[in-house]
C-alpha cells in the first residue's frame, strides 16, 4: 500500500506490506528497501471484471509466498543497476 503527498510532485509518503503490515522504509520520497510492488487488471471471464488490485510486499513475504509456489520462480543474475 502506498501513500503519496497530494500535489503536483506525488511524491511517495509511505509504503506499509499488505500481507505483515510492516512500514517499509522511505527517505525523501523514495523507498530505501526493496519492495515487491504488483497491478492485477480483471478483464473478461474472471470473478473480478473490471477491478484492478494493486498490493505492495516487503522481501520477507515476498520469499515466503514464492517459496511455497509448486513451479519455482525463474531467477537471473542482474548486471546493472539503474
Amino acid at each position: 500500500m502506498r501513500r503519496y503527498v497530494d500535489g503536483q510532485d506525488k511524491k511517495l509518503v509511505k509504503v506499509v506490506c499488505n500481507k505483515c503490515g510492516r512500514e517499509l522504509l522511505v527517505e525523501d520520497g523514495y523507498l530505501k528497501e526493496f519492495c515487491f510492488e504488483a497491478e492485477a487488471a480483471f478483464g473478461y471471464f474472471s470473478r473480478k471484471d473490471g477491478t484492478i488490485h494493486y498490493f505492495d510486499l516487503c522481501e520477507d513475504c515476498y520469499d515466503e509466498w514464492t517459496a511455497q509456489f509448486r513451479v519455482p520462480v525463474e531467477e537471473t543474475e542482474n548486471l546493472e543497476f539503474l
